[in-house]
């Protein structure tokens, strides 16, 4: 029998079996495709350092990044796309690009990089499961990474300034959901009656965007406006993931929302307590430890207390 194929991702909230793009698209390329694996939902038991999630791991390999992902499934026989013409498969990778480029950036900078939704949802949602100390360290560090990638793909002439680069990548965000909403019209999936890889890439940036309940949401609002959009979303998650989600009602979801809230602002007051301390230990002058004097005690005294001693 073939070792299973274990896929490490991050977990879900707001009903979603995730609130990860990456690791979105990877479940729901393996619900489409038919792909055997067994997710491990990370936690505070942890050990990864470096934020790479999702992670696939196989009898032999240990695989990350969605597209590398998806296509060992496709040499595995787990095809999503079998069914697709040269040309779709051509419309395929061109859309693919269209959201990394266009959209990907204003999902990023929603999530890591707007202050407000950054401290009161992101950065407590995944501090609240890893472990310590990497709770204070990985979500700094994945927020700097996200913006240095907005940075390296918007930051460039004329754009100089993070205000002039986050107006334009919210243009464009909304351009490509546009686009996007004209290209589905009516269908169940951006290609007929069955998903694809595209459905996969789509159904993973956009559910968190629709599903997350920010304090800040310019671009979520655009998203709500394109019906088509929402109902893909609602489509694949009722369709695929309604087991994993456990089937909790609306109500029940809202306990559930409303407890992770006030779960994460408490870790989330505690990483910043702990930060403070750190920071402020570390500022404060550092003196050289100080030798006790020794106390010489009189021959008397050495006596009285080797009596002391010996006496039961």
């Amino acid at each position: 029998m073939a070792a299973p194929l274990e896929l490490s991702c991050w977990g879900g909230g707001w009903g979603l079996p995730s609130v990860h793009s990456d690791s979105l698209v990877v479940m729901a390329y393996a619900k489409f495709s038919g792909a055997p694996l067994k997710v491990n939902v990370i936690d505070n038991t942890w050990r990864g350092s470096r934020g790479e999630v999702p992670v696939l791991t196989t009898e032999d390999n240990t695989i990350s990044q969605p597209a590398k992902i998806l296509n060992f499934l496709r040499k595995q026989k787990y095809n999503a796309d079998y069914e697709l013409s040269a040309k779709q498969g051509a419309d395929t990778l061109a859309y693919i690009a269209l959201l990394e480029e266009k959209l990907l950036p204003a999902v990023l900078h929603t999530f890591w990089v707007e202050s407000d939704n950054y401290f009161t949802v992101t950065k407590p949602w995944f501090a609240s499961r890893m472990p310590f100390p990497l709770s204070l360290i990985l979500p700094g560090r994945m927020s700097k990474g996200a913006l240095n990638r907005i940075l390296l793909t918007r930051g460039e002439p004329p754009l100089y300034h993070l205000r002039e680069v986050e107006a334009q990548i919210y243009r464009d965000a909304k351009e490509c959901l546009n686009l996007l909403s004209n290209r589905l019209g009516t269908s169940q999936f951006f290609f007929g009656d069955m998903p694809s890889t595209l459905d996969a890439y789509v159904f993973g940036f956009l559910a968190p965007l629709y599903k997350v309940r920010f304090p800040k949401v310019q671009l979520q609002e655009h998203l709500k406006q394109l019906s088509n959009l929402c109902r893909f979303c609602d489509d694949i998650l009722n369709s695929y993931f309604r087991v994993s989600l456990g089937g909790i009602s609306p109500t029940g979801q809202e306990t559930v929302d409303a407890n992770l809230q006030k779960l994460t602002q408490l870790v989330n007051k505690e990483s910043n307590l702990i930060e403070k301390m750190d920071d402020n230990l570390r500022q404060s002058p550092q003196l050289p430890p100080r030798k006790l004097p020794t106390l010489k005690l009189t021959p008397a005294e050495e006596e009285s207390n080797s009596l002391q001693r010996l006496s039961p």
